[in-house]
């Protein structure tokens, strides 16, 4: 094969690939756009940026059910949706506690919603402390990350939620080192 010849293989090859990755990953964004694509049980509307934050009432880790927009009103929630066994929130964990720290009394409140077991949770914050609220649902086709907007099911999911109680924005995987304070000025 001529050098010429080979030139041209070797662009048309790039090109093919390039369409495919950019096929797949607009096919990927319309999934996470259309909640009839995945399987959101009927009578269960998944939250969008602009709705009301969905009510949610689950149980902490002492047993006490805590509905979630009263956790801390006049305040904006980031709420983490995260589990035990899923790699990729264990390791966001840190940097989310970073961040609730850095908050302070007046600034957004982080809230983690455990998709997992009591005594999994447990057994993860005796390894991973974190000090902001921990609440405990269990994973479903209609689970609290459903209802706030998480049709793919995927972990770890995070919604922003304005002062006035406003889905502001979604997030669907980790937050990298640095990310969050970004991401939430919204």
């Amino acid at each position: 094969m001529n050098p010429a010849s080979l030139r041209l293989l070797l662009v048309a090859l790039a090109a093919g690939g390039l369409g495919l990755l950019a096929a797949g990953g607009w096919q990927d964004r319309q999934a996470s756009r259309d909640p009839a694509a995945a399987a959101v049980p009927a009578g269960v509307h998944p939250a969008r940026p602009g709705d009301a934050l969905p009510a949610i009432r689950l149980p902490d880790l002492d047993g006490n059910v805590v509905d979630l927009a009263a956790i801390a009103p006049g305040r904006p929630l980031l709420v983490n949706v995260w589990a035990s066994w899923c790699g990729p929130c264990v390791e966001e964990m840190p940097e989310l506690q970073r961040y609730a720290r850095a908050q302070g009394a007046g600034g957004v409140q982080v809230v983690g919603l455990a998709l997992d077991t009591p005594e999994n949770v447990r057994a993860f914050l005796a390894r991973v402390a974190v000090d902001y609220p921990i609440l405990i649902d269990q994973p479903g086709p209609a689970d609290a990350s459903v209802h706030l907007g998480n049709t793919r099911g995927l972990l770890p999911y995070s919604v922003l939620v304005d002062a006035r109680g406003r889905v502001v924005r979604q997030k669907l995987g980790p937050f990298e080192a640095g990310e969050i304070e970004d991401w939430a000025r919204h």
